[in-house]
């Protein structure tokens, strides 16, 4: 009864380290083949169509708002309205892009969200 028991115990030992190694490997297959996904969601997203290509490379916070609100307007894609939208592309980028970002270039990002209220009557 105790070899059963050794035998059920190396089992299951067994199996954890071979799911265990399994999840490691694929974890690694994952970084090895960097997918652009956050550059395909800014281009192909149903939240909004941005027109003008760098609408997040402009300089004045409020060209970028200017733009965002006028692509969010304009847009058949969008699923919410069009404040939502824009605030939502504005955000995700700043969130995707945020480590590659300087802290000017941030900041100016983030005075474009408080522009955008301001053009949306929200603020």
């Amino acid at each position: 009864m105790a070899a059963k028991a050794d035998r059920t115990v190396r089992r299951k030992r067994a199996k954890k380290t071979t799911s265990h190694a399994r999840r490691k490997s694929s974890a690694r297959r994952k970084r090895a083949s960097p997918q652009r996904w956050s550059a395909r969601v800014t281009r192909e997203s149903n939240a909004l169509d941005l027109q003008g290509g760098g609408v997040f490379k402009l300089n004045s916070p409020k060209a970028i708002a200017a733009s965002l609100k006028r692509s969010a307007e304009r847009s058949k894609r969008r699923k919410s309205n069009p404040y939502r939208s824009a605030l939502s592309m504005l955000t995700f980028y700043i969130n995707r892009a945020g480590k590659n970002l300087s802290a000017s270039r941030k900041k100016k990002l983030n005075q474009a969200k408080a522009e955008l209220k301001v053009q949306f009557g929200r603020a």
